[in-house]
């Protein structure tokens, strides 16, 4: 219950998603070229990996030695990168041969594109709807 919340134990903020991939170089060649991610320093770990500047605050974790097979989809497990427009991106990956779906409208107006990485974790880039476009500080 809220009510009950100890007020020191407030969420700050989603700082990274962590994706475990079979091959790091394959997964960060696809993250650089498709989606322009910026690779940051990562911690001297033991396992293989790789990290990516999300935005301002959020990163993207690459963890290696993948095994299983990815269960992801667009009604499924995914993450949504907000983007200014999307004819750029979708002219991006066409022309880089990204495995993408045509751009579809959310029944509140958003625009969505949903893409494949190499170990086929879905993600998506949109743009919100058209009010909260018009006011940018509503979340």
């Amino acid at each position: 219950m809220v009510a009950d919340m100890i007020p020191a134990m407030k969420i700050l903020e989603l700082n990274h998603v962590a994706l475990h991939v079979v091959e790091v170089e394959r997964s960060c060649e696809f993250y650089r070229r498709a989606l322009q991610l910026e690779q940051v320093p990562r911690p001297a770990f033991t396992f293989p990996g790789a990290w990516f500047r999300l935005g301002v605050n959020q990163e993207l974790h690459l963890i290696g030695g993948r095994t299983e097979p990815v269960a992801s989809g667009n009604r499924g497990n995914h993450f949504a990168l907000r983007v200014v427009e999307l004819d750029s991106w979708e002219q991006h990956l066409g022309k880089i041969g990204a495995e993408f779906r045509p751009r579809k409208q959310r029944p509140d107006g958003a625009w969505q594109v949903f893409l494949h990485d190499p170990d086929g974790h879905v993600i998506e880039l949109f743009t919100p709807p058209p009010e909260v476009i018009a006011q940018p500080n509503r979340r």
